[in-house]
């Protein structure tokens, strides 16, 4: 289904109808068929606890609540199993929920009318982390109350849930009870025809057990059969003026404690609700009345601290945790109210649900419901930790930490897999144990390592931090990289490169193939990476390295082997199709039969049987493309634009990672049109729950894909060897946009409008940044703005003038001219010859007469010119490739392989002669006769002429000169201009660079 097709299925009235000021998600009514939906984007979680949206009032099956360090392993039954299975699997499961407070008015239970005039709102606040409704009920004995909830869990404590309720009678007059509760029972979703959500615990699940000290009701303690995993919840109270509380007492699945008062119209009450988690680890507490004992102290300590500090100061601390993560993370679209709603709910999703004890980590559908059975995948570190890296990288460490910590677990898995040394960390996992029981799309994927490897790269540019790789990430690394040279080898039948077998890349409607490009580009990136980290900890770290590698037995010689994997590595271009075969057998396929595939048979995986889809060219996801985005800095414009097209057509965007990789590469590449659908649809996934799957928990890859589509793919960031690079774009249909970014040290706002960037630092030392190729300083409290100019342009055709440009005959014209001058007694200098730049022969020696006094005659004037010709192309004859400027052979090279057409349009005749002593002549398309142009320079007409014969419209064509003469032909041409040398006289230029080496192609070329 395509992007338009999936966006023309958003529902009028759904959440995009009330974007509000962008702080808001606001849902008005209350409709069934939307409910599950509802309680996923209006979950709240801290990290350790997570609550589902549900509504008081209304029995829902699928809400509830999670904890992150609460799980089952149940055993995974095979009727065939081989060695290396995955034998049991990690479920997160649901816990007690203490989040309702059910309301009775003189006997009658309130509750929810479905439909759209119900009146009910619910509203999630972005930026106090609050969820709000407001209920309006009509009593049957006559009157009406409104009830207002507030609801968050605490950043701040971790283990603790709180809840204002408000009752304000509007005409009713009777009693009120709130009967508050703590529920137990819910299952975990059973296993059904959808591998994306539900599983079957066989003898495991959760017991629950209530505990009534002196036989009252107090707390609830659960426990996994299996896991051994403990968790215990309690509640306690502060009621406000007018209610009265019950002791509390014990149900079938509930401890309930009541508190009742009378209400005349106007007046109100008010109950407080704080809820208190604690939990304990079943690999490492024995179970029994000691850990009991301890959960119970935990919990009671959460309740007291809660109650002596008060709702207001716990909102408070809420809030302001919030302000100092949107001061950095924020971002701001002006122009489009849907998409700015978007990006904060994401973000602020994203923030809720990360680990931060170092012991979890952000599952795939974070703590928001129970799709992927809780599970972390690879998607964590590669799409999800590079947005905290550069927003709150506190939490992208903790993120690291979790996968430290579950080293040895991948060091098991990897024996499993039959690795005699090494580590591979599993494909999904919440403990660290493998629990994929479909070893073709999930065990298959190593690059799980590479991913690793990446975030770990990625979060050491960012932040500057070698000292945790030293300390406690390089162990790491080096383990997970010895895994590469035992699934490839140096491959003779390949030239002598690196390959790797039988694995499976990010798409998984291809799996156990041969050289899965993603795969081998993230595995040299990786290998070259812990190579390096290596070298450097010799000098750096010679502690640290020494402790690790007597500790693992690395050698040298070990890490020799994996810079020369690297630097081999096979990443081949098709030579008939020009693309990046995504395996060794893919194009080979035929591809997917797309028309005769209804819409309602996606995604694939749901409808057919997977050697179906192997058979074929389909992918899943982005593949290949994704290895142009997280290891572009490795392939040229003209491979990624060919790839983006090629694998464009086969993808179906099945899974909700593909929109974001594909919108941020079209972005680069120039496609604003693409990149913005792309956008839009990662963006709103959930909000408008374009997969029809937002009721299992939102999508957290998919949220962070819409902040660097933002970033990476709009702003144009990249960073390399310490440097951050921007090439921002206006999307659009928007009028400005801005985000921030935390950046070794300091902090840092981007601000893009059609008036051009400015760059804001808003802490931190001086830095040095990169628009669009050029250097930018920044300090604080000096924003930096660059105006917005014609580049990059849309560009088919690079025209160049030849002197001064591609090589330096300027100093060969002088001598001649000066000589034919001398001749003839006629008064000529160096200043009298640079009024002859981009001048052609004749015009140069009417110039030269003019003022002179020397009167020639028409025959002589054509002997003196031809006499001037002989003297510099016995000058020239000496030329060779050495002679060619700095960076021009590389240009011409990147520019013919972005699929560039190339000209000269050079006033010389001498033109293609020179061409061929550079040694240059074959790369270009067309060398303009400058004998044939009726009227030379300032003139159009060579540009025009060149345009012409390359068959691309003057407007779609970039000229680059070094005089101005030539500038004013460009631009009479309808051309763009860059000029090389002085802009104080290049004025008329679009743009001026020093030198021609100075020319970058992502700075002034966009594909047309």
């Amino acid at each position: 289904m395509t992007v338009a097709e999936r966006l023309s299925h958003v529902r009028a009235g759904d959440v995009r109808a009330d974007a509000g000021d962008g702080w808001t998600i606001r849902v008005q009514g209350f409709d069934p068929a939307t409910a599950a939906r509802d309680e996923s984007l209006f979950a709240l979680a801290n990290g350790a606890l997570g609550v589902r949206g549900g509504v008081d009032g209304i029995d829902s099956a699928t809400d509830g609540a999670f904890l992150a360090a609460f799980f089952e392993q149940a055993p995974i039954h095979y009727h065939e199993k081989f060695t290396g299975f995955a034998f049991t699997t990690d479920t997160r499961v649901p816990v007690a929920d203490a989040k309702h407070i059910r309301v009775v008015l003189n006997g009658e239970t309130v509750g929810v009318a479905p439909g759209p005039d119900a009146p009910l709102t619910r509203e999630l606040d972005l930026a106090t982390g609050r969820l709000r409704t407001l209920h309006r009920f009509m009593a049957a004995q006559g009157g009406a109350v409104e009830i207002a909830t507030e609801r968050l869990v605490s950043f701040a404590r971790p283990g603790l849930l709180a809840l204002r309720l408000t009752i304000r009678s509007i005409d009713y007059t009777g009693p009120v009870t709130c009967l508050s509760d703590l529920r137990w029972g819910r299952r975990a979703e059973g296993q059904g025809d959808d591998p994306r959500i539900g599983v079957s615990l066989g003898s495991g699940g959760v017991d629950f057990q209530p505990i009534l000290p002196e036989s009252r009701p107090v707390a609830v303690r659960q426990t996994a059969r299996l896991s051994r995993r403990t968790a215990l919840l309690r509640q306690d109270h502060v009621a406000g003026p007018g209610l009265t509380a019950e002791e509390p007492f014990l149900s079938l699945d509930s401890i309930s404690q009541a508190f009742h008062a009378d209400l005349a119209p106007g007046g109100v009450v008010t109950l407080v609700k704080f809820a208190a988690y604690a939990w304990a680890d079943g690999d490492r507490d024995n179970d029994g009345a000691a850990v009991e004992d301890r959960l119970m102290q935990e919990a009671a300590a959460t309740l007291q601290s809660a109650k002596e500090a008060g709702w207001e100061v716990i909102a408070a601390e809420q809030a302001d945790d919030l302000a100092r993560f949107w001061a950095d993370a924020d971002v701001v679209i002006e122009g489009d109210a849907g998409l700015q709603q978007a990006i904060r709910f994401n973000l602020f999703h994203l923030y809720q649900s990360t680990g931060r004890d170092g012991a979890t980590s952000i599952a795939a559908k974070g703590l928001t419901g129970e799709g992927y059975e809780g599970h972390y995948f690879w998607d964590t570190e590669t799409f999800i930790l590079p947005v905290l890296a550069f927003t709150a990288p506190q939490l992208a460490r903790r993120m690291l930490e979790y996968r430290i910590g579950r080293l040895d677990r991948a060091r098991a898995h990897a024996r499993g897999m039959g690795h005699r040394a090494g580590a591979l960390f599993p494909w999904r996992t919440i403990a660290g144990d493998e629990c994929s029981a479909h070893y073709p799309s999930g065990s298959a994927q190593y690059h799980i390592n590479a991913d690793i490897a990446f975030a770990t790269r990625l979060y050491e540019e960012a932040t500057g931090d070698s000292a945790f790789l030293y300390a406690h990430a390089a162990e790491m690394l080096f383990e997970t990289a010895r895994i590469w040279p035992q699934v490839g080898h140096f491959n003779a039948r390949k030239g002598g490169a690196f390959t790797i077998h039988e694995v499976t890349g990010p798409d998984e409607y291809t799996a156990l193939v041969n050289n899965n490009f993603y795969t081998n580009a993230m595995a040299a990136a990786h290998l070259a990476h812990a190579a390096d980290l290596y070298r450097r900890m010799e000098t750096q770290a010679p502690a640290e390295l020494a402790t690790v590698a007597t500790r693992i037995g690395l050698t040298a010689a070990e890490v020799t082997l994996w810079a020369r994997a690297a630097a081999a590595m096979y990443l081949p271009t098709d030579p008939d199709l020009g693309v990046s075969p995504q395996d060794d057998d893919f194009l080979s396929k035929p591809v997917w039969p797309f028309a005769d595939t209804p819409a309602d048979r996606y995604p694939l995986l749901l409808h057919y049987h997977p050697l179906a889809i192997y058979r074929h060219q389909v992918c899943k996801q982005a593949d290949v493309v994704l290895a142009m985005l997280l290891a572009g800095n490795r392939f040229d414009r003209g491979l990624k634009q060919r790839n983006f097209d090629y694998y464009e057509a086969v993808t179906v965007h099945d899974s909700t990672l593909s929109p974001s990789t594909y919108g941020i590469l079209a972005a680069e590449l120039g496609d604003s049109d693409k990149a913005i659908r792309y956008f839009t649809e990662t963006a709103r996934i959930d909000l408008d729950d374009l997969h029809g799957n937002a009721s299992h928990g939102v999508h957290m890859a998919a949220m962070a894909g819409s902040w660097l589509g933002v970033a990476w793919g709009f702003g144009g960031m990249r960073w390399q060897g310490g440097e951050l690079r921007f090439a921002p774009v206006l999307p659009p249909g928007w009028a400005r946009y801005e985000f921030g970014i935390r950046w070794r040290g300091r902090r840092l706002r981007v601000a893009v409008d059609a008036a051009g960037t400015t760059y804001c630092l808003l802490s931190g030392d001086e830095l040095t940044i990169h628009h669009h190729g050029g250097a930018v300083m920044l300090a604080v409290g000096s924003d930096r703005h660059v105006a917005a100019g014609p580049f990059p342009a849309p560009v088919r055709a690079l025209i160049f003038d030849l002197d001064g440009v591609l090589t330096d005959t300027a100093e060969g014209h002088y001598q001649a001219w000066q000589r034919l001058a001398d001749e003839l007694g006629v008064p000529f200098d160096r200043e009298r010859n640079e009024a002859l730049k981009g001048i052609d022969r004749m015009g140069s020696l009417e110039r030269i007469l003019a003022g002179s006094g020397k009167m020639l005659t028409a025959a002589e004037k054509l002997e003196a010119a031809s006499r001037k010709n002989g003297y510099y192309q016995d000058l020239i004859a000496r030329f060779t490739p050495e002679d060619l400027f700095e960076g021009v052979r590389d240009l011409l090279l990147s520019a013919r392989q972005a699929g560039l057409k190339l000209g000269v349009a050079s006033a010389s005749r001498n033109a293609p002669a020179l061409l061929t002593r550079l040694g240059i002549i074959d790369l270009f398309d067309h060398v303009a006769d400058a004998g044939a142009i009726p009227n030379p320079k300032p003139a159009p007409d060579i540009f025009l002429s060149v345009a012409r014969a390359l068959d691309v419209p003057a407007p779609l064509c970039l000229g680059i000169e070094d005089s101005m003469a030539g500038i004013t032909a460009i631009r009479q041409a309808g051309m763009p201009a860059v000029g090389i040398g002085d802009p104080a006289i290049l004025t008329e230029a679009d743009a001026v660079i020093g030198h021609i080496r100075d020319f970058r192609l992502d700075r002034f070329v966009r594909p047309a």
